[in-house]
């Protein structure tokens, strides 16, 4: 459990989500053990007495991490509530505690799985392993930075925006990372074997998570070798995926898309209405933060856009539909394949971005990087237009 403990304190760190030292992970087997001690570690061991968990993070956001939480819980006073399908499918909303005390964070957590602790950073926790309390700690910063943006674009359309939030805006902008322009060079030889794809999709996954081009570690990706689809398992780490790609042949005679990635049947699709080779997808923020942005002031769909909006709606030319994971009638197996088929890239409302490769995921890779940085252009020229960049 230490081991575990230690590795997912790296991560957060690697992933500029924590600062060095910052971390605090705990799990629970035959004993609790820490990642670390420290003086908190005291009021936290509390709360395994008074939950069902067996793991728990804890830690101070790295920046602009920090400070937009912090800034989101003087907005908002018990409850935050992010709009991406993320948040929708995994958080539902974000509670804050002001209080840090074992018995108050103990009742914020049992009823969502992350809560925010102003001026102390975030805690979130599990049951089964510390990798659970990662997959909500990461995936809660990101449902607050796409948050952030959203509702500063928003107030800034409605012509509501107040000095605070433009100097909290200001400070948070000059904290973001330059945009990376320069693509990897992935496996360039089209992968022919299934040896080899699964080292080109190994390599393709630990660079969407390199390059911050996801939530957390998720999204999926896959690979057509005549009718058999190799795509990333449900829940996959994608920069850990050794030994978590299943090869689904595309008549359904084997049982693996029973762990296969919920969106196989949307990617089974693509290939079948088109010759591409092979389909990534991420989460990168700002291109959900753009497909969120609508200035219509009036919608029958209000609330309901990421599965019901029935505009023509693209960015830079890129589709823009909506769509839920799955197969139902508003599953993305309906509305993807169309939009991808037509441009060769999709983005999902409040989701994330579907691109393709004629040969190898060179291309694939490539189309994503370009179609979130141009979200990013997209999204600061639209604050322009309204006066809104401080």
């Amino acid at each position: 459990m230490k081991s575990l403990c230690d590795k997912f304190a790296r991560k957060l760190v690697t992933q500029r989500l924590s600062l060095p030292g910052s971390p605090i992970i705990g799990g629970l087997d035959a004993e609790l053990e820490w990642n670390r001690q420290a003086p908190v570690c005291d009021e936290l061991t509390k709360l395994f007495a008074l939950m069902p968990i067996n793991s728990l993070v804890f830690a101070k956001p790295a920046e602009p991490y920090a400070l937009i939480i912090d800034f989101l819980a003087t907005r908002h006073q018990e409850t935050i509530f992010p709009e991406d399908t993320e948040t929708r499918t995994f958080l539902h909303d974000i509670p804050i505690c002001r209080d840090f005390s074992a018995r108050a964070l103990a009742t914020a957590l049992s009823k969502r799985k992350a809560v925010i602790i102003p001026g102390h950073g975030l805690i979130s926790s599990g049951t089964v392993s510390p990798e659970q309390g990662f997959v909500f700690y990461s995936s809660t910063l990101f449902a607050c930075f796409v948050l952030f943006f959203s509702e500063y674009l928003k107030a800034a359309r409605q012509g509501t925006l107040d000095e605070s939030f433009r100097d909290s805006f200001k400070t948070v902008v000059n904290l973001l990372r330059p945009p990376r322009t320069l693509a990897p060079d992935l496996f360039v030889e089209r992968p022919n074997t299934e040896k080899n794809i699964f080292a080109a999709m190994t390599e393709a996954g630990r660079a969407v998570v390199d390059y911050g081009l996801v939530d957390s570690f998720f999204g999926n990706l896959s690979y057509r070798l005549g009718q058999t689809v190799y795509i990333s398992q449900t829940g996959s780490s994608l920069d850990e995926l050794e030994g978590c790609i299943d090869p689904c042949p595309m008549d359904g005679s084997t049982t693996h898309g029973l762990t296969a990635s919920s969106e196989l049947s949307a990617h089974e699709d693509i290939y079948r209405l088109s010759k591409t080779r092979c389909i990534l997808h991420g989460h990168p923020p700002f291109s959900v933060i753009m497909s969120m942005d609508c200035d219509r002031l009036t919608c029958a769909n209000k609330g309901q856009c990421h599965v019901l909006c029935t505009e023509c709606r693209t960015m830079d030319g890129i589709p823009i539909v909506p769509g839920e994971v799955g197969t139902g009638p508003t599953g993305l197996c309906n509305t993807l394949p169309p939009a991808v088929l037509a441009s060769g890239a999709a983005i999902v409302h409040g989701h994330g971005i579907f691109t393709t490769g004629a040969h190898d995921f060179n291309e694939a890779f490539a189309t994503l990087l370009d179609i979130e940085n141009r979200a990013r252009a997209r999204y600061f020229e639209t604050l322009e237009k309204w006066d809104a960049i401080p």
